[in-house]
């Protein structure tokens, strides 16, 4: 299924876990060039190494402790784009230990955790995360994710609510939101965060994909193709897309188009089948 238009975007990957991570913006320090600031500040977008760089400069010469958890937050962040987990930890680390009820660093763990397959870990940051700041959404959503990785959607779906109810215009939130639900089986519910997450945001392929899913467990086949072929629309190459609205036609009858839309989808991920009959369509 495509998820999360941001911080998830494929199967079960986070592909993006938006990380939903907002890099501290830091205050021009004494002594330290104004250079290196913005790149600690992340101001060179998809640039992790020179954010890293900026950040590593900065740390010569910061002695107050506010600043330096902030420093150390940002490369913390810039090591996780950059898939460095394990420095990203120890950034995150020192941050923490520079400012203990810095929640952004707290989080930003709970990712880099996550990310790495440590659930148990993550799940204990963004709980400390939510203990110091109740309404912090980000922690709520990452915590949802964690939960689905875990295979416990009762859990997820409670968190995403919650965050969703926090941002009610994410589209993101509500797309996630639907496809959680779609797999408790609460599909009414499902439904309605779907055509908000499709009225929010029509270039988008996820939430068509999302709702396609719904449609698909309600057995409301027309339904699902439509929303399938909106997706492949703006995403031709959406493996899922082409699988479920074959799987549709194939519910239909329309073997010839069913034949091709699932051999298609097998092409681009030999494993969609699989997944699927995880998600309960089979």
């Amino acid at each position: 299924m495509m998820r999360r238009a941001s911080w998830r975007f494929a199967f079960g990957a986070a592909s993006l876990l938006v990380l939903m991570l907002a890099a501290a913006p830091l205050a021009g320090a004494q002594d330290s060039d104004q250079t290196d600031v913005d790149l600690c500040n992340g101001k060179e977008r998809g640039a992790p190494q020179r954010q890293i760089e900026g950040c590593t400069a900065l740390l010569k010469s910061a002695e107050n402790p506010t600043s330096i958890a902030v420093i150390y937050n940002n490369r913390g962040n810039a090591y996780l784009a950059a898939e460095q987990y394990d420095l990203a930890i120890k950034d995150y680390d020192e941050a923490i230990k520079s400012n203990p009820a810095y929640v952004k660093a707290i989080n930003g763990r709970g990712v880099a955790y996550e990310k790495k397959g440590d659930y148990d870990h993550a799940i204990q940051d963004f709980d400390a995360a939510i203990k110091i700041a109740p309404n912090y959404a980000n922690a709520f959503a990452n915590r949802a994710e964690t939960y689905e990785k875990k295979g416990d959607f009762q859990s997820a779906a409670a968190d995403l609510n919650t965050a969703a109810r926090m941002q009610p215009t994410s589209s993101i939130l509500q797309n996630e939101l639907c496809w959680t639900r779609a797999m408790v089986g609460d599909l009414a519910a499902a439904l309605s965060d779907c055509n908000s997450a499709v009225q929010a945001t029509s270039n988008d392929a996820a939430p068509y994909d999302s709702r396609g899913l719904v449609y698909l467990k309600m057995s409301q086949w027309d339904s699902a193709i439509d929303d399938y072929s909106a997706a492949l629309k703006i995403n031709p190459k959406l493996a899922s897309g082409l699988y479920g609205r074959g799987f549709a036609e194939l519910k239909k009858g329309e073997s010839k188009s069913a034949s091709a839309d699932i051999a298609a989808a097998k092409s681009i991920d030999p494993n969609i089948a699989e997944k699927f009959a995880r998600y309960g369509v089979k």
